[in-house]
């Protein structure tokens, strides 16, 4: 899924760089940014560029997703003015900086018809293992598991293997899934399946009639309030990224998604605003 309010692929604005300039430079007397990323973090990034650009009629603003490392690795090579991860950096990426502009967890999803609403965190390690096959042995229907795994690259799979402790070796999936999106619509797809992705985002699509239902993790709800309280495990941050300093419109935008003007977006896409 991609969100965007002027499209601008890394070809071409490469080609307008050379010409007129990309990335946050004056063309065709407006100032372009562009930002690529996470597929969690875009579309609340998206929903704030639209408002922005109501009150910046000189600026205009590429959202375009891809997962957090992709985020990453644009800003660093200069494709993208902006980037936008749900994850905390790594050591080796020590020459970026992280700008958090808000909370939100990974949960684990099922079918709305599946009878399985907690599970602990051994068993979700079983079941991605492949030692838990069916859903029986949980108190579900008997049918055989279908695993949906992150693709690698996402953050969301980074962030789920450091609460089980897995390695991506260790998975035995069924599917392989990319966006948030894809994963729920895999899920509710198929009574049998299992995913993982944003609570904001299962949250949403649970509330607008998708077929999925967030499950408990150790006994704790998967729910904003339980990432605002700190009480759900596996929590993160939803971060824009920069590497030195980015062009005064860049620099304006990313201040403005700092700001508390965006909490009602914010709390529009069920994730949790930070304290200002």
């Amino acid at each position: 899924m991609k969100f965007s309010v002027v499209f601008l692929s890394p070809v071409l604005c490469i080609l307008l760089t050379l010409l007129s300039g990309c990335g946050g430079q004056k063309g065709g007397g407006a100032e372009s940014i562009t930002l690529t990323g996470s597929s969690t973090v875009a579309p609340l990034v998206a929903d704030a560029a639209k408002r922005y650009e109501a009150d910046h009629p000189g600026v205009r603003i590429d959202v375009q997703t891809g997962g957090s490392s992709r985020g990453i690795s644009d800003v660093r090579s200069g494709l993208a003015d902006l980037g936008m991860a749900s994850r905390v950096l790594k050591p080796e990426e020590s020459d970026l900086t992280a700008h958090r502009i808000a909370m939100d967890g990974v949960g684990v999803i099922v079918h709305k018809d599946n009878p399985v609403s907690n599970l602990q965190k051994e068993q979700l390690i079983d079941i991605y293992t492949g030692k838990i096959k069916n859903w029986n042995v949980l108190g579900g229907l008997n049918a055989e598991i279908v695993v949906a795994n992150k693709a690698e690259g996402r953050a969301t799979l980074e962030v789920f293997l450091a609460y089980t402790g897995l390695d991506s070796a260790d998975i035995k999936a069924d599917v392989v899934v990319g966006e948030n999106q894809q994963a729920i619509k895999t899920v509710a797809g198929n009574p049998a399946a299992i995913g993982y992705v944003s609570i904001g985002a299962a949250a949403s699509e649970a509330a607008a009639g998708a077929l999925i239902q967030l499950v408990s993790c150790d006994g704790i709800p998967a729910s904003t309030d339980s990432v605002s309280s700190g009480e759900f495990p596996i929590t993160r941050p939803l971060q824009i990224i920069t590497k030195g300093t980015p062009s005064s419109a860049a620099q304006e935008f990313l201040e403005y998604l700092k700001s508390p003007r965006i909490n009602d977006l914010i709390e529009s896409h069920l994730y949790v605003p930070l304290e200002h």
